[in-house]
């Protein structure tokens, strides 16, 4: 991929990771994703923002290798995929500076190893002049780490934001598809910022006053129309939650499987929404997704061992990790002897925002009454949605 120019003397550099499918060792990646850097040619000065994975380190070298002066590069953030290919890009620069918050600095040294003197700190609303363009950084810590910064041209109002607003999406397009990158950006929203959406709250105050022209972002497209992907954000930070079940579950030989049916049409039937997923076959994002807008999560599980069964302890461990804004939760499932999933789930998934409702738990097959007892958990629920206002 060559250099794209977005105004006069700004690049879009990087490169599009068509055939990666999972980030992080956990996160699956169905439409790849981009590592996106830019380039900032003022009349005096030259800045590189971000780098890349170190996997593609060698295809931003080669797009580099015509701009014959870098004076400063900016780190917005710390994390590898954006930092990973500073030590060869300071390297081939060795008068550039690194440019990065304080927090990140020692991130960095632990990191990359990056010797201490080529490493200068920004304060927040620090500027840096050009020539004729200058750099404002401005500080937005847990987005998604604690060291995090953006930056703002301010003749071109382009708000360089690395992963706030980003997309695990691969794509040929320069800009945003708003169509395409929903999913994509929502996907992202739920896997990574999420668990941070008190602090984003705040800080989207900070973008707004900006008034950008645009934003990009260090994963997927930039966006023409910021006011698209800020207004999806304060819907997914701010609005209440949905009339919405999610109910992730794993059934052995049936039994589960049998009370998700029967609790799933019940909710239908009250006009409940509800999103299912068989967590032997789940697509984790597409759950996380699910949590975004939910107002209730029911967690149907056998017992094994005494306890829920481990794919759904996963499930549960994300749910509570990644924060979203859930106001009621339940188990259903079954035992054969005894065991203790209802407690153990219940300590991974509680907190002050959260009530449980009373489980429902069968012995062996469910039965009858059994059924009565899921279809009692479904109007208690539709009453709890009405109460809050979701229906």
């Amino acid at each position: 991929m060559k250099a794209r120019q977005i105004a006069a003397g700004v690049f879009a550099l990087g490169a599009i990771d068509w055939d990666r499918r999972l980030f992080d060792s956990l996160i699956p990646l169905p439409d790849g994703t981009s590592y996106n850097a830019y380039l900032v040619q003022g009349s005096e000065k030259t800045v590189l923002l971000d780098t890349v994975d170190p996997a593609k380190k060698h295809e931003l070298l080669a797009q580099l290798a015509s701009v014959p002066r870098l004076d400063f590069v900016v780190a917005n953030h710390a994390e590898q995929d954006h930092s990973g290919a500073l030590p060869d890009v300071l390297a081939r620069y060795p008068e550039a500076k690194l440019l990065a918050s304080t927090k990140a600095k020692g991130i960095l040294l632990d990191l990359l190893e990056i010797p201490e003197e080529r490493i200068v700190t920004v304060d927040d609303g620090e500027e840096l002049s050009l020539g004729d363009k200058t750099l404002r950084f401005i500080h937005m810590p847990w987005v998604h780490w604690p060291e995090t910064i953006v930056t703002y041209l301010s003749q071109e109002r382009i708000l360089f934001t690395c992963d706030l607003f980003g997309s695990h999406l691969a794509a040929s397009a320069l800009y945003a598809d708003e169509g395409s990158v929903y999913e994509p950006a929502k996907r992202y929203y739920a896997e990574i910022m999420m668990p941070f959406r008190r602090a984003i709250v705040r800080h989207l105050e900070k973008v707004k006053e900006l008034d950008p022209a645009l934003i990009a972002p260090s994963h997927g497209p930039i966006y023409q129309r910021p006011a698209f992907i800020i207004d999806a954000y304060a819907d997914w930070v701010s609005a209440p939650p949905r009339n919405r079940v999610v109910l992730p579950y794993i059934t052995m030989h049936g039994s589960t499987g049998d009370m998700v049916e029967r609790l799933v049409g019940a909710l239908m039937e009250r006009g409940v929404a509800v999103e299912q997923f068989n967590l032997t076959a789940t697509d984790i994002g597409k759950l996380a997704i699910s949590l975004v807008d939910a107002a209730t999560i029911v967690i149907g599980t056998p017992t094994v061992l005494g306890g829920p069964h481990p794919s759904v302890l996963a499930a549960a461990h994300l749910a509570s990790a990644l924060n979203p804004k859930l106001r009621f939760a339940s188990v259903i499932g079954s035992y054969g002897w005894g065991g203790r999933a209802v407690e153990q789930i219940a300590g991974i998934i509680s907190c002050p925002d959260i009530e449980m409702i009373a489980p429902v738990l069968c012995k062996g097959l469910p039965r009858e009454a059994d059924f009565a007892a899921l279809d009692s958990l479904a109007d208690t629920i539709t009453s709890k949605h009405k109460e809050m206002g979701f229906v």
